[in-house]
């Protein structure tokens, strides 16, 4: 982000000190300054020069030769490297004896046998910007601002000495992504008046807006607001040469004063605009919606763009897509110099739809940086005013204003402890200090007892928590007046093993997609029962709650709950794990209870095969030695879709689904995926060696098998056979189906398996992936009394 320090002190005149006394500042609050660069100063020698002909290099074919004049009517010849020019083109020539700002003196030398006498400058060597494509073109600006030969650049151009300073503007801070943002920061530090200045823009006598155009916002959650108003009678021409002058400045090129201006405004302000030919809006309406299947649209720069589902666009009367919202418009609707009438518009978009949009298709613009960090919904109506004053008199404003409002976010409102501010900052920070620092950045403070309540402005999207607040606090405060400390600590950190492991398997199940649940240990009477689970449990004889007297012996009942919660609020589909102790009844002799740690996961709309996936997962990241799925019928798990999980021999866990009864007395809505394990006992065993193996660089083969089983037969016990069956070769094996039908039989399902085969050191042949798929049909049928589905 380019700022001039002219530009700032149009919102803070008592903005003064030396640039790099400034650029400290604007550093220490968080706006780093990576350039100081002095504008006006080091062009003494550059005027402006009339192209008259330009030649053919005799000897040279990247070189031309031009003819120019300087202000004395005499054809100056210079030889030039760029091709953009033409007869009657005004370019910037820096005469015999001009250093130019990066150390080089322009002298009268030989180039070819042809003789230069002075140097023809692009844009980027004049610091107006970094185009460097070709010679800078003068010619344009506003009526009666036309440049003359002769004269110097400067003075033909407007400018004035001033200060740029380049910005690093971190993505946390969208408000600073336009001057009247720095310049309230800055202000507020340098403890000067702020102020944004009142729009003054003059409505014509003519049809309201609301009779020429019609905005309907079909997606409320896309857009939240859209305003817009109607310029008419509108002269497309260059722009004044002071607003093309800061444009340049701030690293964008001019292109015609309605374009230009809405630049302006968005660098202003930090608000984009769009303009829209309304005599080629089709109905004069716009409708706000996504973007239909295999929708396509020519952005402005030309390209056809296919558009997905998710994306949002601006559609007309007759639902054509007319802009990309938020990213770029429409080739359809663009304004030319034929123009008279347009529409303007504003909007707050939703900032994770423009993200997602401008990325897919590699289309990153000012405007959708200012939207993916979030701009400011209340401001729209002030910025729509400006960009008329700054157009008039080459348009004239029509009453009224077009304004649709969809789903705004709602304004944040935190409490802050300046205890607590105090105790992070490492410095005293009062109720009081807090409104000091806050209020001049357009955030409100009210007391709140001991502590205040802050209000955030709207054009801070960022600040949502205390801790936001505090930032807030520390950056004008100033981090260069907080003493530094460095924390002491008399002994080093360390995780026992079963830390470690612990760790491991939360990380696992996270990085899985599961989300770690923590329900109270403490149940209701009739808790365990409803769960299927034996109902002889440890009692407390002092409960927290009357109605939780009981100490769980399961972690079911608490997740089945926490699912059921979840659904009742339309958010079914929970997939949910929890690590926490059980409490398990002993006899009399011993005064306290069997106390283990559990996992438990319960996979809400899933089944069986699901669950099992998951154990996989664990039994991997605990390196767990040889274990296996054995099928069996467990209170309160489904009578047929359940095993036992056994680790050398002896039962550790459970894994299925939960009973359909239990899951009605619970009122979840939904099958759910069952495993528990007792931690308690899997810690206490060694673990197994971790082994890795490098990945094959050669293809691998997909086998899919199915077989009709018993349903006595676990799913686990066949896949156990399919792996020893088909050896080294198998890298990975999934259960992707089980089926049930009459032509099956009574009592038999089919359950289809997915081989991955591959071989580390060569391409299988077709005769071996066939040799493996033979043997672990023919393991399986006879194993489990199955058959091979063809």
């Amino acid at each position: 982000m380019k700022v001039l320090l002219s530009w700032l002190r149009e919102f803070a005149p008592g903005i003064e000190g030396a640039p790099a006394d400034l650029a400290h500042r604007l550093s220490m609050l968080g706006m780093a300054v990576e350039e100081i660069e002095l504008v006006g100063r080091g062009l003494d020698g550059v005027v402006v020069a009339r192209v008259l002909r330009t030649r053919a290099h005799p000897g040279a074919d990247k070189i031309q030769l031009v003819d120019v004049d300087a202000g004395d009517g005499e054809a100056l010849q210079v030889c030039c490297g760029a091709f953009n020019m033409g007869a009657g083109d005004l370019v910037p020539l820096a005469m015999l004896g001009t250093t130019m700002a990066d150390g080089r003196l322009i002298v009268r030398r030989k180039l070819r046998g042809e003789w230069s006498n002075g140097m023809l400058c692009s844009a980027a060597e004049l610091g107006f910007g970094e185009d460097h494509s070709g010679i800078m073109i003068l010619a344009g600006g506003a009526p009666g601002e036309a440049p003359a030969p002769g004269q110097p650049l400067l003075e033909a151009m407007g400018i004035t000495e001033d200060v740029l300073f380049d910005l690093d503007i971190t993505g946390n801070r969208p408000d600073a992504l336009s001057v009247a943002g720095v310049a309230r920061d800055l202000a507020a530090h340098l403890r000067v008046p702020f102020a944004v200045p009142e729009p003054k823009s003059v409505e014509v006598v003519g049809p309201s807006a609301a009779e020429l155009v019609a905005v309907e916002i079909l997606d409320p959650v896309l857009c939240g607001r859209f305003a817009a108003r109607v310029l008419r009678d509108v002269q497309v021409g260059p722009s004044p040469r002071w607003l093309a002058n800061r444009l340049l400045a701030t690293g964008m090129r001019p292109i015609n004063n309605v374009v230009d201006v809405s630049n302006y405004v968005m660098l202003e302000l930090g608000q984009p605009s769009h303009t829209f030919d309304l005599d080629r809006v089709a109905g004069g309406r716009l409708r706000v919606r996504r973007a239909h299947p295999g929708e396509q649209l020519v952005t402005l720069d030309g390209q056809l763009r296919s558009l997905a589902e998710g994306d949002g666009v601006i559609a007309d009367g007759d639902d054509v897509a007319v802009s990309i919202a938020g990213v770029m418009g429409g080739r359809s609707t663009e304004i030319s110099g034929t123009s008279t009438d347009v529409l303007l518009e504003m909007a707050w978009w939703e900032p994770l739809t423009i993200a997602r949009t401008s990325r897919r298709l590699n289309l990153r613009s000012e405007a959708s940086t200012r939207f993916e960090r979030g701009t400011d919904p209340q401001l729209l109506e002030r910025a729509l005013l400006r960009f008329a004053e700054l157009l008039a008199p080459a348009g004239s404003l029509l009453p009224g204003l077009v304004d649709e409002v969809g789903d705004l976010p709602r304004p944040a409102r935190a409490r802050a402890r300046p205890a607590r501010i105090s105790a992070l900052l490492g410095v005293d920070i009062s109720a009081a200090d807090v409104a000091t620092l806050l209020e001049p950045i357009g955030f409100g403070v009210e007391p709140a007892g001991d502590d205040v309540d802050v209000q955030v402005p709207s054009f801070r999207p960022d600040t949502a928590l205390e801790v936001d607040v505090v930032e807030e606090v520390a950056r004008h405060y100033g981090y260069e007046r907080i003493p530094r400390r460095v924390p002491r600590s008399p002994h080093s950190g360390g995780l026992t093993p079963r830390q470690a492991e612990r760790r491991r398997l939360r990380h696992t199940l996270a990085d899985w997609g599961l989300v770690e649940a923590m329900p109270m240990p403490f149940l209701a009477p009739g808790d365990l029962h409803r769960a299927g689970l034996d109902a002889d449990a440890v009692t407390v004889t002092n409960p927290l709650v009357a109605e939780e007297s009981v100490l769980r012996t399961s972690l079911r009942p608490g997740l089945l709950a926490t699912l059921a919660y979840n659904a009742s609020h339309r958010a079914p589909g929970a997939r949910l794990f929890e690590i926490g102790h059980v409490y398990l009844p002993t006899d009399r002799s011993r005064e306290l209870p069997d106390e283990r740690e559990h996992l438990a996961v319960a996979l809400g709309g899933a089944e069986a095969p699901e669950a099992v996936e998951v154990w996989h997962v664990v039994a991997d990241a605990l390196a767990l030695g040889p274990w296996r799925l054995v099928a069996a019928e467990l209170a309160g798990l489904h009578p047929t879709r359940t095993a036992v999980v056994e680790l050398g021999g002896a039962p550790v866990g459970s894994v299925g689904e939960v009973d359909p009864a239990v899951l009605e007395a619970y009122e979840v809505p939904e099958r759910v995926a069952w495993l528990e394990v007792d931690l308690s006992t899997v810690f206490a065993r060694p673990s197994a060696e971790r082994l890795y193996r490098p990945f094959s660089r050669f293809p691998s083969s997909d086998i899919d098998l199915a077989f009709v089983t018993p349903d006595g037969v676990a799913a686990g016990e066949v896949a156990a056979s399919v792996r020893e069956a088909a050896g080294e070769l198998l890298v990975d094996l999934a259960l992707f189906d089980v089926y049930r039908g009459g032509q099956l039989g009574q009592g038999r399902r089919s359950l289809a398996y997915r081989l991955r085969l591959q071989a580390s050191d060569r391409t299988l042949t077709d005769e071996e992936v066939a040799t493996v798929r033979a043997r672990v049909a023919a393991a399986v049928e006879a194993t489990h009394g199955a058959t091979l589905r063809s």
